[in-house]
């Protein structure tokens, strides 16, 4: 009789022994317990050690670490009719692990795939040239509704980066030949910029030489000793009027 009471002592504390070690849980500094009493939200737990009644309490373990997702490459359609493929890099956290666990059921794919949807809707508002050209902008767009709509799911999108964004060949020429043309408009308003500059020089040039005419024959002067350093050029000296009209004068008293 005593051997069965001793026997049925060994068991009772095998048994408590077992129910102590499949109570303990470890949670790590960057994890959390979702803990359920009989099927209801009763706290969240963690990190360190806790202690959860086995049978009675169910515990859920969710990561807080940032999450690297890579969306893959999306065939987009642009506001001018261009189309691309983008794909991109979305970073997010858990900060609720409530909600994480009540409001959602595997919120890793719903956020995959919200993120998939949303990257095609935002970028179909804006044409090609802004999508080469402001990316900054379009990433905080992009952010921000994620972020919007995964509040509710207790998860909060810290950063979305566009990484490529492939263009059909027939589109690089067609965008070369944009560049070039562009490139030829400007050269154009420069020149036509530069000459009118210099037509507005050479007038009030003009008006000042007019106002005294002894500059203009010291102009001219200084243009004679410009070409007379050239041994190679001739010069033709012409006569001034004034000489010849004051010989001509003589010519017809005489």
């Amino acid at each position: 009789m005593m051997g069965i009471t001793f026997g049925f002592t060994g068991v009772l504390v095998a048994l408590i022994v077992l129910l102590l070690f499949s109570a303990i849980r470890i949670f790590r500094e960057y994890e959390r317990g979702v803990v359920f009493m009989l099927g209801r939200f009763w706290k969240v737990k963690g990190p360190g050690l806790v202690l959860i009644i086995p049978a009675v309490q169910q515990v859920v373990r969710m990561d807080l670490r940032t999450v690297v997702f890579d969306v893959p490459p999306q065939d987009v359609i642009t506001r001018d009719n261009v189309s691309v493929k983008v794909n991109a890099v979305v970073y997010f956290r858990v900060v609720d692990p409530e909600k994480a666990v009540i409001q959602v059921a595997r919120f890793l794919d719903a956020t995959s795939q919200l993120s998939q949807t949303t990257l095609r809707a935002i970028l179909g508002k804006h044409e090609l040239d802004e999508l080469l050209a402001e990316r900054e902008r379009l990433n905080a767009d992009i952010q921000r509704v994620l972020d919007a709509q995964t509040d509710a799911w207790g998860i909060k999108v810290s950063n979305v980066e566009i990484k490529d964004v492939d263009i059909n060949e027939t589109m690089i020429r067609a965008i070369a030949r944009q560049a070039e043309a562009e490139r030829e408009r400007r050269a154009k308003i420069i020149h036509a910029e530069g000459e009118l500059q210099a037509s507005e020089k050479l007038l009030q040039a003009a008006q000042m030489l007019a106002q005294a005419p002894q500059a203009m024959q010291l102009r001219y002067l200084q243009t004679l000793t410009t070409i007379a350093a050239d041994k190679n050029s001739t010069i033709v000296f012409p006569m001034p009027i004034d000489l010849i009209t004051s010989l001509l004068d003589r010519l017809k008293r005489e």
